[in-house]
């Protein structure tokens, strides 16, 4: 059994390791290229600016997952969200990636993030359990709707960003749905609107910063 000492070493190496290091994926996306990429100085700098989106967005998810886990007194529910933290670090390696082929860098405000999500993880697993799952249920929701719209916001010929960024809605959604097998509640509107109204703020700021 993990103690609570045990828990927060966990939570602040997952943070240090998120924003200080280079992340590995324990494979390459699972989604292939339809056909070999070439784009213009133009198109690099468009599908950098949403990657660089996409990745704050992973930097996010290892926060929320890792508040959540240390919030829970549920050590089944702690081990789910530990589980999907792991998995999510496919998605920030496959980002970060794809930000160096791409000439660019991740957002200079990653520790700004990551501090503002694992915040929000951390009163949502302690309004209890349902609660937590039905903030990665609306969480993981609107982040699939996010990622549709980046396939079709980025170049057409970028086809190895349009691979990584039609992966990762996949494995969102399906992260949604496993919530909500799990016994979430569904947020009351008004959260859920606010939740998309911070998540604009973060993917505006984030594509330029």
């Amino acid at each position: 059994m993990q103690t609570t000492i045990d828990r927060l070493m966990a939570a602040a190496d997952t943070a240090l390791r998120t924003l200080f290091a280079t992340p590995h994926a324990s494979g390459p996306c699972q989604t292939l290229p339809e056909a070999p990429t070439a784009l213009t100085d133009a198109e690099k700098a468009q599908s950098a600016g949403l990657m660089r989106v996409n990745h704050v967005g992973e930097v996010c998810a290892q926060a929320l997952y890792t508040a959540q886990a240390l919030a829970t007194s549920n050590p089944t529910l702690r081990a789910h969200y530990t589980a999907a933290c792991i998995e999510e670090t496919d998605h920030l390696a496959w980002t970060a990636q794809r930000l160096q082929d791409l000439g660019s860098r991740t957002s200079l405000l990653n520790p700004l993030w990551y501090a503002g999500a694992f915040g929000l993880g951390l009163i949502a697993g302690r309004l209890g359990d349902a609660v937590s799952l039905g903030f990665v249920v609306e969480t993981e929701t609107q982040v699939g709707a996010h990622l549709d719209s980046h396939l079709q916001a980025l170049p057409a010929g970028d086809h190895a960003s349009r691979a990584i960024v039609a992966q990762m809605r996949d494995d969102e959604l399906r992260h949604a749905a496993a919530a909500r097998s799990d016994g979430a509640v569904a947020l009351p509107p008004p959260v859920q609107a606010l939740m998309r109204a911070a998540a604009k703020v973060m993917t505006t700021v984030a594509q330029r910063v």
